[in-house]
């Protein structure tokens, strides 16, 4: 009913900038909290950032001040613009969001997450 779709990543020297897009497609009313997270080899998911409905954000520490979330309620977009990218930034970044939708006839708030998109940093 709902898929996420993540785009932007790449390949990217330090110091360097990438933008990561998700869009939300299907049966959806409303999306109340979108982010991004990402999971290095080795490591677990973590929170990277995250937007409200209301436009309040999150940002782990690490990421603070070099990455900026915004999000485009009426299109379902979020968007992640990450500058200073660092090596220790390499991971695999997801698209989450709680989404109220439609499903088996039902409607109510969903998590779902996209595929996840690569972002590498090289020194």
């Amino acid at each position: 009913q709902v898929q996420l779709v993540e785009s932007g990543g790449g390949l990217v020297q330090a110091g360097g900038s990438l933008r990561l897009s998700c869009a939300a497609s299907g049966s959806i009313f409303s999306i109340r909290v979108m982010g991004w997270y990402r999971q290095a080899p080795g490591k677990q998911r973590e929170l990277v950032a995250h937007i409200t409905s209301g436009g309040s954000t999150e940002y782990a520490d690490s990421v603070k001040g070099r990455f900026t979330i915004s999000r485009d309620s009426s299109n379902n977009w979020v968007y992640l613009q990450m500058k200073s990218l660092k090596p220790e930034d390499t991971a695999v970044y997801y698209c989450n969001a709680d989404v109220l939708g439609v499903r088996d006839g039902a409607a109510r708030w969903y998590n779902y997450w996209g595929q996840g998109t690569q972002v590498t940093v090289s020194s």
